[in-house]
C-alpha cells in the first residue's frame, strides 16, 4: 500500500518508513524547541564565559555590519531608540520559522533535519569568527548550540515514535483496511498525544530555566561592572544653563544640558556593554615612541578637565533630535599622546572599542586647541554604561562616526591613508566636520495654535565656530532675527527665541543660522550620506480662529 494514502491531511510521515501519521504541528513544536534549546545552551555558555558572545548576538552584530547604509538610516528614522530591539525580534522571528520548518522536514527526512541545524550552526559560528573581533573561539557558543539542538530534535522525534508506536499497539492500526483514515482513533492515539505534550512541556520547561539562567549569569556580570560604577562620584554639578534673553517654556522642552537619560545613542552594539572598570585598561600604541598603558584608576587620577561639548550624530535630519549637549569631565587626549610619544608623521587618530568598532580623525583635531578629551563622566555622573563607560572619547566639531568611540579600548595612531575606520568602507567621508544648522523646536510641526503672541524658539549650531545670528521667515516674507541666549562655548548649540503675532490660518516657518565667520546656512536639501545633513527646517503650523 502507497504511504501516501495512509498519512492523514496535513501530517507528514514518520522517518524511516513508517506510515503512520505525523501531525504537522507535532514536527513543527519539536523543530521549535529544538532551537529554542540550541539558542539557551548558547546563552549559558555566555553567561558561563563572560568573553563569548551567544549566537543571536553574534548573527546580529554581523548583520548590523553587512546592512547597506539605506537600511541602516530607515532602521534609525523608523524605530528611532528601538532600532536594536526590532532587529533582534527580526533575527528571533527568522530563527523560530527556521526552526519549525526543521521539524516539519525532520519528520519525513532526519537526515534534512540535521543538515538544517548544522546550517544553524554553522551560520553563527562564521558570523562570531568573522565578526570586529572575532576569533575561533568566539564560534564555541553557536557549535554548542547546534549539537544542543540536534540532540534534542533527535530525543523529541524518537519520543514522539515511540508513543505512536505504543498507540497502534494498543488500536490495532489507525486506517481502515482500504487505508482511508479511521474515523475514531479511540483513546490510545489521545494518550500517545499526551505523553507527547507532556515531553515537549518539559523540554520547554528545561529550555526556559537554561535561558534563565544563562541571562542570570550575564547579568551578574553587569551587576558587578554597575557596582564598581557606582562607586565613582565625580565632583562636576552643571552650571547653570544660559538664560533665554526673555522668559520662555524654551528650557523645558530643550534644556540647554540634555539629560543622560534622554541623551541620542546611535552605534552598532547589540547588547550595550558593561564594563568591569577594575579589569579594564587603555593602549595607546601605534606610531609612538613609547606605547602606554592605562587602568581606570591612572586616569582617574590625573588633573581632569570639564568641558560643555555638544555632541551630533551624522544621521540627524534636517530638523532631527540625534543631537546633545552635555557636561563632560576627562583626561586631554593630547597629554595622553604627548606622553606615548606621537610620531609626527601620524596623522590620524584610531580610537578602538571593546566590541571592534573604531573611529578615526585627523590628529589635527587634537592638536588645534579643541578640548578633545578621553571623557569618564557625563553630566555629574559617570558615565552611564549606554554611553561609553568607563571612558569614550569626544573631539568638539566632529560627527560622531569619526571621532566618539564608546567603550574605549585602545587608541591608535596612523595615517589617513593606512586605515579606514568602521563607516568608511560603508560610503561615509573619512574626514567629517559638523555642518551648521539650525532647528524649530517650539511649536511643533503641525500644532495648532491660538492667535495671538505665540512663542518660536529652537537651537542652533556651528561647533567650533559659534552661532552669530538665527532668521526666522513667516509664509515666505522677509527674513526677521531673532533673539539669543547667552553663548556658553563655541563648542555648543545656542538657543534662540522669537514672539509672534499669530494670525488664524495655516502659516509656514523657516529658519536658518549665520556663524560667527559670517557663513549663511545653506538651503540646499541634503541627505546625510555622506558626511551630513543640510537644508533649512520648515514647519507648518495651524493657527485657530479664536
Amino acid at each position: 500500500m502507497d504511504i501516501a494514502l495512509n498519512a492523514r491531511p496535513g501530517s507528514t510521515v514518520r522517518p524511516d518508513g513508517d506510515a503512520r501519521p505525523v501531525p504537522g504541528w507535532h514536527g513543527g513544536l519539536i523543530g521549535l524547541l529544538a532551537g529554542a534549546a540550541g539558542l539557551a545552551a548558547g546563552e549559558l555558555l555566555a553567561g558561563l564565559h563572560h568573553d563569548y558572545v551567544s549566537p543571536v548576538i553574534s548573527v546580529g552584530n554581523k548583520a548590523i555590519d553587512l546592512v547597506p547604509v539605506p537600511v541602516k538610516d530607515f532602521a534609525i528614522e523608523t524605530f528611532g531608540r528601538n532600532d536594536k530591539t526590532a532587529l533582534l525580534a527580526g533575527i528571533y522571528t527568522a530563527i523560530s520559522l527556521f526552526a519549525i520548518a526543521v521539524g516539519v522536514v525532520a519528520c519525513r527526512h532526519r537526515w534534512a533535519g540535521r543538515i538544517g541545524l548544522v546550517a544553524f550552526g554553522v551560520v553563527g559560528a562564521a558570523a562570531a569568527v568573522r565578526g570586529r573581533t572575532g576569533s575561533f573561539g568566539d564560534a564555541v557558543p553557536s557549535i554548542v548550540a547546534m549539537i544542543v539542538a540536534i540532540v534534542v530534535l533527535e530525543g523529541l522525534l524518537n519520543a514522539d515514535h515511540r508513543f505512536a508506536r505504543r498507540a497502534v499497539g494498543a488500536t490495532g492500526s489507525t486506517t481502515d483496511p482500504i487505508g482511508a483514515p479511521a474515523a475514531d482513533p479511540g483513546p490510545a492515539p489521545a494518550m500517545a498525544r499526551r505523553r507527547f505534550l507532556a515531553v515537549a512541556g518539559t523540554s520547554a520547561g528545561l529550555v526556559a530555566l537554561t535561558a534563565v539562567v544563562g541571562r542570570r549569569l550575564q547579568s551578574a556580570t553587569s551587576a558587578v561592572a554597575d557596582r564598581a560604577r557606582r562607586l565613582i562620584r565625580p565632583a562636576v554639578p552643571l552650571a547653570a544653563a544660559p538664560a533665554a534673553v526673555r522668559a520662555t517654556a524654551l528650557n523645558s522642552v530643550t534644556p540647554f544640558f540634555t539629560p543622560n537619560r534622554s541623551f541620542y545613542r546611535i552605534d552598532t552594539a547589540l547588547v550595550v556593554p558593561r564594563i568591569d572598570a577594575s579589569k579594564w585598561s587603555l593602549d595607546v600604541k601605534g606610531m609612538v615612541g613609547r606605547p602606554i598603558t592605562y587602568t581606570y584608576e591612572d586616569l582617574l587620577n590625573r588633573n581632569l578637565v570639564e568641558r560643555d561639548i555638544t555632541l551630533t550624530c551624522v544621521s540627524n535630519e534636517v530638523g532631527g533630535q540625534l543631537m546633545g549637549t552635555a557636561r563632560w569631565v576627562g583626561v586631554p587626549l593630547l597629554e595622553l599622546l604627548d606622553e606615548a610619544g606621537a610620531k609626527s608623521t601620524a596623522t590620524q587618530v584610531v580610537g578602538r572599542s571593546v566590541d571592534g568598532w573604531t573611529s578615526g580623525f585627523p590628529t589635527a583635531a587634537v592638536r588645534d586647541g579643541r578640548d578633545a578629551m578621553v571623557a569618564l563622566a557625563m553630566n555629574g555622573e559617570p558615565l552611564p554604561f549606554s554611553h561609553g563607560y568607563p571612558a569614550r572619547l569626544i573631539v568638539p566639531g566632529l560627527y560622531g562616526y569619526v571621532s566618539a568611540t564608546k567603550w574605549l579600548s585602545s587608541i591608535e595612531l596612523t595615517t589617513l591613508d593606512g586605515f579606514d575606520a568602521y563607516w568608511v568602507p560603508r560610503g561615509y567621508a573619512k574626514e567629517a566636520p559638523i555642518k551648521l544648522a539650525s532647528r524649530i523646536d517650539v511649536p511643533r510641526g503641525l500644532a495648532t495654535v491660538a492667535p495671538g503672541p505665540t512663542p518660536i524658539a529652537g537651537v542652533a549650531w556651528a561647533q567650533r565656530r559659534g552661532i552669530s545670528k538665527v532668521e526666522i521667515q513667516i509664509d515666505g516674507k522677509d527674513w526677521v532675527e531673532t533673539e539669543l541666549a547667552d553663548e556658553l562655548s563655541i563648542d555648543t548649540w545656542r538657543q534662540w527665541h522669537f514672539t509672534w503675532d499669530a494670525t488664524p490660518g495655516r502659516h509656514e516657518i523657516a529658519v536658518r543660522a549665520i556663524d560667527r565667520n559670517g557663513v549663511l546656512q545653506t538651503e540646499r536639501r541634503v541627505a546625510p550620506l555622506p558626511n551630513g545633513a543640510t537644508g533649512w527646517h520648515s514647519i507648518i503650523v495651524l493657527v485657530s480662529a479664536s
